[in-house]
């Protein structure tokens, strides 16, 4: 049964984050993470580097993989998530480029070589994720399969929109393809973390938790994982069933 946390405020939700993480690496430093990118996780990560900086968590042991990517976009590009783990987390505090994977375009164009690199790692243990307006996971979009591994998505309209703030606020300069880690992927880490903030995500984290699981909304299939803990502000977490 997934277990839901509601607290009051994004500051508060990034402290839990970091106690589970705390808790993680305190029990195993060579964990490794799977990680997400968006305006969602900038407090969590500000937190991480907090603490990493105040000798409170130590991240020399742990291999990252970063869930997804845009297809086409240089690392200096603003828009591009390396560049967003870069300035909010990587650099401030203090990981080298070899702790950290990507998907694109590191092992582009055999994507399964990313999965082949995740269970060489030994799987990942504690991965960390958003939802998108339509209950996409990662870049999986309604309709994908359960059984998908890392592959090239074509982006819906609704989630280039979502994403155009890092892109001037002009929804067509969001790239239409990326790469995205794929809901079998993410399925099998040990434990999940979902933050979900504001009301704008109230009632498709309603729907993915409390309604049917199916491939049209892709996180729904978080109800069948056995480690998953989903973190969410007030806002967010309007329409749940406690």
């Amino acid at each position: 049964m997934v277990k839901i946390e509601i607290y009051s405020q994004a500051q508060e939700v990034a402290k839990r984050v970091l106690d589970l993480l705390g808790s993680q690496i305190k029990t195993y430093p060579y964990s490794q993470l799977g990680l997400a990118t968006g305006f969602t996780m900038i407090p969590i990560y500000e937190e991480m580097v907090r603490m990493v900086r105040q000798k409170q968590l130590n991240l020399r042991g742990v291999r990252t993989f970063n869930l997804d990517e845009y297809v086409g976009l240089d690392e200096s590009d603003p828009g591009s998530f390396r560049r967003f783990m870069r300035g909010h987390f990587f650099e401030p505090a203090d990981m080298s480029r070899e702790q950290s994977f990507f998907p694109w375009p590191d092992f582009s164009p055999d994507f399964a070589k990313y999965d082949d690199v995740i269970t060489a790692s030994g799987g990942i243990d504690w991965q960390l994720l958003g939802i998108g307006r339509n209950g996409h996971i990662g870049f999986n979009e309604p309709g994908t399969p359960w059984d998908s591994k890392t592959h090239e998505v074509t982006l819906t309209d609704d989630t280039r929109r979502a994403n155009q703030q890092a892109f001037g606020g002009d929804w067509r300069k969001v790239p239409e393809k990326a790469v995205t880690m794929g809901i079998a992927t993410i399925f099998q880490a040990r434990t999940i973390i979902l933050v979900a903030l504001g009301q704008s995500k109230s009632a498709i984290l309603a729907e993915a938790l409390h309604g049917p699981v199916t491939s049209r909304v892709p996180a729904s299939i978080l109800q069948e994982h056995p480690g998953v803990i989903v973190l969410c502000d007030y806002a967010a977490g309007a329409l749940l069933e406690l």
